[in-house]
């Protein structure tokens, strides 16, 4: 909803917006934009002057402000839905679709239309280094999407991605998530096939050949011509790599094609590049030139991000909150920690985790960790301590992110590698912590 503000904004319109515990770095974003935010769901910040009530899937009924907006017959929208009218008319969507990976493989598409001079437009669930930003309107044609299966709003229950009429599509993979609002995985699926549904004849799917349940979203039906990409095996698949994930090949149709040099690391993230590549190059830009834009590509803010580097300790934030996303982070780590001791802090912050639906698979996720340090939310309904005693690596829980903080600067060495994950703001830990291990190295 952030994001989609900023479009508004830079479309000419005057916007405000109602919200809780918003922080960095979207509320600075919303700040320098000159946009009022207004802190809660208070109706008399609607004004007399409002033309348009734009209501993000968050809120529901009994909320106070949709409460005056349908009492007071107000014309809103959904998002998605103001997005497709307002700013992906007429056109060429680039839409980036799957469980895990959105965020990323979005920010490295845009990234490399951008090089390419193509200027393009993009909404984005996080902020790309590159830009600094997590919308832009950009010009026409092409626009790059972050495409969620999440719904759309309290009278949307449709996914948000069909709104979106991509022109490219990528599939990155499909697991069970949003466990509040799916019963199944296989309700996952008919939601992709929607999506499929819509993508045109012209189009293009790019399409994840190493992930079953997308195998079976294809088998509902498609229209639209298919590039898969995975590791090794398909027609986009990676080649020869180096240890430290700093270098690898990518082929096209068994061929080496062009290299890519870059700051990234992470098995994931080399995926998420392919598709990211493959996507670019339907829209015109050639391999080798999309390879090099990724040699630029900064990273995206709480996305591996690395908060800084205090007495040989290194301090990551990321969002990671499903057990896959958290395998795949703690795998990246563990690329450049060479003989340094990873040490891996988690909220279990979703609805998801909250419900416990992941809990039998948490703590298997987390193994690759030499520490683990678990919090345990006020409004979740299991006890991370059944989990912590099984583990194999130390693993601690807490109900204080003070005491969090306290034992990993106690704990930490020279070498080692801190990564904090949540997809929430989560008391503060990062700055806190920074703050605690300039204290000490003082």
């Amino acid at each position: 909803m952030g994001g989609v503000a900023l479009l508004a904004r830079q479309a000419g319109h005057t916007v405000s917006g109602s919200d809780q515990n918003v922080y960095p770095p979207m509320s600075t974003q919303l700040e320098l934009a000159g946009i009022e935010l207004c802190e809660g769901y208070n109706p008399e910040d609607i004004t007399n002057e409002v033309d348009q009530v734009i209501i993000g899937n968050a809120m529901s009924r009994g909320n106070p402000i949709v409460e005056y907006v349908l009492n007071n017959n107000l014309p809103y929208r959904s998002g998605p839905q103001w997005l497709a009218e307002n700013v992906l008319s007429n056109r060429w969507v680039l839409a980036v679709a799957g469980t895990h990976g959105k965020t990323t493989t979005s920010s490295m598409l845009a990234w490399i239309l951008e090089y390419a001079d193509l200027n393009p437009g993009f909404l984005i669930g996080g902020v790309p280094a590159n830009f600094g930003l997590s919308a832009r309107y950009g010009d026409y044609p092409f626009f790059v999407v972050e495409a969620d299966e999440y719904d759309t709003a309290f009278f949307d229950k449709r996914s948000k991605f069909v709104h979106y009429q991509p022109r490219t599509c990528v599939l990155n993979n499909l697991e069970f998530d949003h466990a509040d609002i799916f019963e199944d995985v296989g309700a996952i699926k008919k939601q992709f096939h929607h999506l499929v549904r819509i993508v045109p004849g012209e189009g293009k799917l790019i399409v994840n050949g190493g992930d079953p349940n997308l195998d079976d979203v294809i088998e509902m039906g498609r229209w639209t011509p298919i590039e898969k990409f995975s590791v090794a095996g398909e027609y986009w698949s990676i080649g020869s790599c180096t240890e430290d994930g700093k270098q690898f090949n990518v082929c096209v149709d068994g061929k080496v094609a062009a290299q890519v040099s870059w700051t990234m690391h992470g098995a994931h993230n080399r995926l998420n590049a392919l598709a990211a590549i493959a996507a670019a190059r339907h829209a015109g830009v050639p391999v080798e030139q999309a390879c090099e834009a990724l040699g630029r590509f900064e990273g995206i803010k709480r996305r591996m991000e690395v908060l800084g580097e205090i007495g040989g300790i290194t301090v990551y934030d990321d969002f990671a909150h499903h057990p896959t996303a958290i395998i795949e982070t703690l795998s990246a780590v563990k690329e450049v920690s060479g003989d340094g001791r990873v040490l891996a802090v988690l909220e279990p912050r979703s609805n998801t985790m909250r419900m416990g639906v992941h809990k039998k698979r948490l703590l298997d996720s987390l193994q690759q960790a030499d520490n683990i340090y678990l919090f345990q939310p006020d409004n979740i309904d299991w006890n991370l301590a059944d989990l912590a005693r099984h583990s194999s690596a130390s693993a601690s829980v807490y109900d204080d992110v003070a005491d969090i903080i306290k034992d990993v600067i106690t704990q930490a060495q020279p070498g080692d590698h801190v990564v904090i994950m949540s997809n929430g703001g989560f008391e503060s830990i990062h700055t806190r912590l920074m703050q605690a291990l300039e204290q000490q190295a003082a």
